[in-house]
């Protein structure tokens, strides 16, 4: 029997009648948190929550999201805000610092982060070692792992100076090597980053431009890109997320963190669901095909389901998919896309999903991977790419979290307990007596 008496949480065991009081601790919102340090020194129990969804792992000021109210804050600030009015630099020195820096800071942290763009020549090399065919996470993977060979002058965790740096520079570096990879899979030139260009501006640029021609930055499509970026810049403990903390728990070095982070992130039950949102599409293939398909998601016994709808954590609905619908839809009208199949099925989708009952009633709203992955198709990205923008994003937040960690004094080198159901101490048999 467990009851909540103040701020203790008495646990009572049924069969000796022993009881124990835990501490409560109290979050500024959200659920309280029941202080379970001493739980196996003082009852010889662990508690046991594969996956950690009913765990507190850390202590944290950052990112708050109340699931069951679509909210989703940074720093205080709610999302939809953050992406009408703010660009992305802007909340990447909103999630390190935690205030919205002055018009000084900001330029000079938009200076700092511009001219740490560019990275050391002999990573051309780098990229070279790849097969042509290599799966660009793979090789995002391999080259911000390597930077710890690059950048010998920021490892020293515990000096704040060198944290600031390494944290700019993979901030900064992020979208050079993403793009990067993107020109090396098809056998195009690296374009090098302007520094008379915004941060999404940039990327675009980085990504879209060859030496042939000039290319010039459509407003609404970076727009759109800044957009991405900040919606996707931070979401609290998350699967990339806790693998960045526990990687540095143990006081790795921070470019071996992300490039943790990013692993965890390639999953496909994480970073890949805007991918599996196009993978979808095509397997409906027509807007005439969508009815049997909805039939199909709404049968409990098939084992179809439409990828993009609902969300695990929100319950209600993405508050990041709202601000997303308008950019997509501001894309594909910039764009003037007729014609294209597998857009226009994207669009019928939604719009049954919107005003169908079954839909309706159990809050499977279109979400954020939804919106992000007919972006990406619009704007001329591969699938093969969605999950590395995802990691573009995300950097600041990864970053942000394991320097939060860092300065932690509570924090421990991560490690989780089990419940072992192996076998018992038995005794070596020799090998000739088996």
């Amino acid at each position: 029997m467990n009851q909540k008496n103040s701020n203790i949480f008495i646990l009572t065991n049924n069969a000796t009648g022993d009881s124990w009081e835990l501490p409560v601790l109290e979050g500024s919102v959200g659920p309280d948190v029941i202080d379970v340090r001493r739980l196996y020194a003082d009852t010889d129990h662990f508690t046991y929550d594969p996956g950690f969804t009913s765990t507190g792992s850390c202590k944290s000021k950052i990112t708050y999201i109340d699931g069951d109210e679509g909210v989703l804050l940074y720093r205080g600030y709610p999302i939809d805000q953050l992406a009408d009015k703010s660009d992305y630099l802007e909340t990447c020195y909103l999630l390190l610092y935690g205030e919205l820096p002055n018009p000084e800071e900001k330029s000079k942290f938009v200076n700092d982060i511009t001219h740490h763009t560019m990275l050391h020549e002999q990573f051309n090399a780098f990229f070279h070692g790849f097969r042509r065919d290599a799966h660009p996470m793979a090789v995002m993977c391999g080259v911000v792992g390597a930077l710890s060979a690059f950048y010998h002058d920021s490892l020293d965790i515990n000096d704040p100076h060198h944290r600031m740096v390494s944290s700019y520079r993979l901030i900064a570096k992020m979208p050079t090597i993403a793009a990067q990879a993107f020109k090396y899979s098809i056998g195009q030139p690296f374009i090098q980053p302007r520094n008379d260009l915004s941060f999404a501006e940039n990327f675009l640029h980085m990504m879209f431009a060859t030496p042939a021609e000039e290319y010039k930055v459509n407003k609404t499509l970076s727009k759109a890109m800044d957009r991405i970026l900040i919606l996707h810049a931070d979401h609290e403990q998350n699967a990339s997320t806790s693998t960045v903390r526990l990687a540095g728990s143990s006081g790795a070095n921070p470019f071996a963190c992300i490039a943790a982070g990013i692993a965890s992130l390639w999953g496909p039950a994480h970073g890949g669901a805007n991918e599996a949102v196009l993978t979808m599409l095509n397997e409906i293939g027509t807007v005439d095909n969508i009815n049997k398909y909805v039939k199909k998601a709404k049968d409990k016994d098939d084992p179809f389901r439409l990828m993009g709808f609902g969300h695990r954590v929100y319950k209600n609905f993405d508050p990041r998919a709202k601000v997303m619908q308008q950019s997509c839809h501001e894309v594909l009208g910039e764009l003037g896309i007729t014609n294209e199949p597998l857009l226009d099925l994207a669009m019928a989708l939604e719009k049954i999903a919107l005003e169908d009952e079954y839909f309706v009633e159990r809050k499977l709203y279109p979400n954020v991977d939804f919106y992000s992955g007919i972006i990406f198709k619009a704007i001329g990205i591969p699938e093969s790419m969605f999950t590395v923008l995802f990691a573009v994003a995300r950097t600041v937040g990864w970053i942000s979290q394991w320097n939060e960690m860092i300065e932690d004094p509570t924090q421990k080198i991560g490690r989780p307990r089990q419940l072992y159901l192996g076998e018992d101490v038995r005794d070596y048999i020799p090998l000739d007596k088996r």
